[in-house]
């Protein structure tokens, strides 16, 4: 990787860690004090915003990012389309916003929970005001980090002050809404030391199809993951939701790491396919793939093995439904992973959002399908089989699409034998589990094995270049 690829990854993943890392620390006090149906209450609601947040922002968040990291060597064309972007996004948030309210006033789930639908109107609103994609597309990521970093420090004390007893969950989604408030306001702000907005040159019409188009692409995703805890709460109860949430927790946090490096890869492969360098860019979708299958394959064994250890630490008594989702969500690791890679590194940058988009609406068809055949019955152990089934549809057909354009297969050969690489440690680790005694000492021991193995089996064994360069760079920075 280059230095700025380096760079930008090394911010990045620091950025998007600490967006489920914070929460994390959280978490475990915040789960203990207001109980599973508490959780479950914040998440039922926040999931109906955040699918009304998805019609509002539609493409905004890669047509954005994609369109900033063209112009941005040109002030007076980055302004231009700044402004057009962002008058798109205006209209489409109040129309959003809008709908928000009549459905609130006319949903009795919602007239339940009025406060925290409240709080989910100001969400809607400065969220569109977050701008995060400009900034993205600038690569600005050392900005973005230590800006959220400071205003996610204030989020951790605020609710360790604040959330004191079970019925404090309106509190705890407050400080969750008023943080993206605080992150608005400083990036409109700073917004101005790189454009002007004007409405002297405001065309949005180029820029309606690929919004709507990437847009529709980011909703059918939503079918089978935001949709999925919004469709769990209608059909059962916040309890099953609360499970269900505390078991995504976890695989949040381990795929956020990747999402950090195909999120800073996409506007650079943009620029390679821009130059016309398909060497370079087939070479980089190759390496990314490899280096996902280096860190998953190691913890998605490791999770599911010591789910039900994960889940007390996380969350503490009375989540153990949360165990069996969990183990079935985990695997999305890699499979969500290798998807990402396809679509972010490979045809987003290339301009193949018609294949994107039919990619997610086959797999918004199977989670909508599955959702009304399995949620009511298994509730949220079949929220996690859903998600897993929808994003396997939609991983086999986006391998397909890439394998069409520029001829790149799914390494089953490499796949497999990472996997069976990691059988050894697979068996050490169920033995711990069932002989270990202690949780602290078991798990203690389980995660110091993990880390021994995987340094051994690549640095000695399979020699992996990519490690290597990882713990050098890293190496480099501890002693700078």
């Amino acid at each position: 990787m280059s230095s700025g690829i380096k760079r930008n990854f090394f911010f990045s993943s620091i950025l998007t860690t600490a967006n489920y890392v914070f929460p994390l620390l959280t978490y475990p006090y915040v789960s203990r004090v207001l109980g599973a149906n508490g959780i479950g209450i914040c998440n039922f609601v926040d999931s109906i915003v955040t699918y009304f947040l998805m019609f509002s922002m539609m493409g905004i968040t890669i047509l954005g990012i994609r369109e900033t990291a063209i112009n941005k060597k040109q002030t007076e064309k980055l302004s231009e389309v700044f402004s057009n972007l962002f008058v798109l996004n205006t209209i489409f948030t109040i129309i959003v916003f809008i709908a928000y309210v009549l459905f609130c006033v006319f949903v009795s789930e919602m007239q339940e929970y009025k406060s925290l639908a409240i709080l989910g109107g100001f969400k809607i609103i400065f969220n569109y005001l977050l701008i995060e994609w400009f900034y993205k597309g600038l690569e600005e990521f050392r900005y973005i980090t230590l800006r959220t970093l400071c205003v996610k420090c204030l989020y951790v004390f605020s609710v360790f002050l604040f959330v004191r007893d079970k019925e404090d969950y309106g509190i705890y989604y407050a400080l969750s809404v008023f943080m993206i408030v605080f992150n608005a306001v400083i990036n409109v702000k700073h917004c101005g030391k790189y454009v002007s907005f004007s409405f002297k040159k405001l065309n949005i019409v180029p820029y309606i199809k690929p919004y709507l188009i990437l847009g529709a692409d980011l909703i059918c995703g939503a079918m089978y993951t935001t949709f999925n805890t919004a469709y769990l709460g209608f059909v059962s109860n916040t309890v099953e939701v609360g499970y269900y949430t505390t078991a995504t927790k976890l695989y949040f946090i381990c795929i956020s790491l990747f999402s950090a490096f195909t999120g800073v890869m996409m506007p650079r492969m943009t620029s390679l396919y821009a130059e016309g360098n398909m060497d370079e860019y087939r070479d980089k979708l190759y390496k990314s793939t490899k280096l996902l299958f280096t860190f998953s394959v190691p913890l998605v064994l490791f999770v599911v093995i010591d789910a039900s250890d994960i889940i007390y630490i996380i969350a503490g008594d009375g989540f153990s439904g949360a165990i069996t989702p969990m183990r079935i969500i985990m695997p999305l690791m890699i499979v969500l992973g290798y998807k990402q890679i396809i679509i972010l590194q490979g045809l987003l940058p290339i301009g193949k959002n018609k294949m994107i988009l039919g990619n997610s609406a086959i797999g918004a068809i199977v989670g909508l399908i599955l959702n009304i055949a399995i949620v009511p019955f298994l509730h949220a152990t079949g929220s996690a089989i859903v998600w897993l089934l929808a994003e396997i549809s939609g991983g086999v057909l986006s391998s397909y699409f890439i394998s069409r354009c520029i001829g790149l297969r799914f390494p089953f050969g490499g796949f497999i034998r990472e996997i069976l690489w990691y059988m050894p440690l697979a068996l050490a680790l169920i033995f711990l589990l069932l002989n270990g005694g202690n949780m602290v000492v078991r798990m203690s021991l389980s995660v110091l094995l993990l880390i021994i193995y995987f340094l051994i089996k690549n640095l000695y064994f399979s020699k992996n270049t990519e490690v290597c360069n990882i713990l050098i760079s890293i190496k480099k920075r501890i002693h700078v």
